[in-house]
């Protein structure tokens, strides 16, 4: 497997849920490979201005996503359950993916932890919850710790500055080379993209 797509996506991100559920299936079927990059929306959100998540900073674009959600996780037969706190704070389940070691030990954690936030509305912001997650991931719940590590925190830095960088603006995006592809809708489009160069 040799063409590599960057798969960037915000814990807290409904649609980067979607994705995160099909990815490595879609990918793999192109002999593409998937490299998970975890970062935070909120400090790209707060550049431009917005201090929320634009699905509710604007309601009725807010109602359309969860019935969009509907529709959509019913077609793929997801379980969705719309969490009591919306957007999540994500920065620790994002600092605990910068701690696995290995992009097949992130896709695992992600996935479950996706599965807790959309699937069952529990609060990844919890200690507790994404203490669940990493053992129900494989991993030791021991990398708890490493929440407060100085180097995982500056790796969540370094990541929201790459994808600064990268002209990232939401979540999902994917980059293949120097093309972005926003959005779970195009998750397809940049997998045949990545197959092709």
């Amino acid at each position: 497997m040799g063409a590599q797509l960057q798969f960037w996506f915000d814990l807290a991100s409904t649609y980067s849920y979607l994705s995160a559920m099909r990815i490595e299936h879609a990918a793999s079927s192109k002999k593409v490979k998937v490299a998970w990059q975890p970062f935070l929306l909120g400090p790209i959100f707060a550049e431009q201005g917005w201090n929320n998540s634009p699905f509710n900073l604007y309601p009725a674009k807010g109602r359309y996503m969860w019935r969009d959600m509907e529709r959509l996780c019913d077609e793929r037969d997801l379980p969705l359950q719309r969490p009591g706190t919306f957007p999540a704070n994500s920065l620790k389940a994002a600092r605990l993916c910068l701690a696995m070691p290995s992009h097949v030990e992130r896709a695992k954690f992600v996935r479950t932890v996706f599965e807790a936030e959309f699937g069952s509305g529990r609060d990844i912001s919890n200690n507790a919850v994404l203490t669940d997650c990493l053992i129900a991931a494989g991993a030791s719940a021991e990398l708890m710790g490493r929440t407060r590590d100085e180097d995982v925190k500056a790796a969540l830095f370094e990541q929201v500055a790459r994808a600064k960088s990268l002209g990232i603006f939401g979540a999902p995006s994917f980059v293949v080379g120097e093309e972005l592809f926003w959005g779970d809708d195009r998750l397809d489009a940049a997998i045949s993209y990545a197959a092709s160069i």
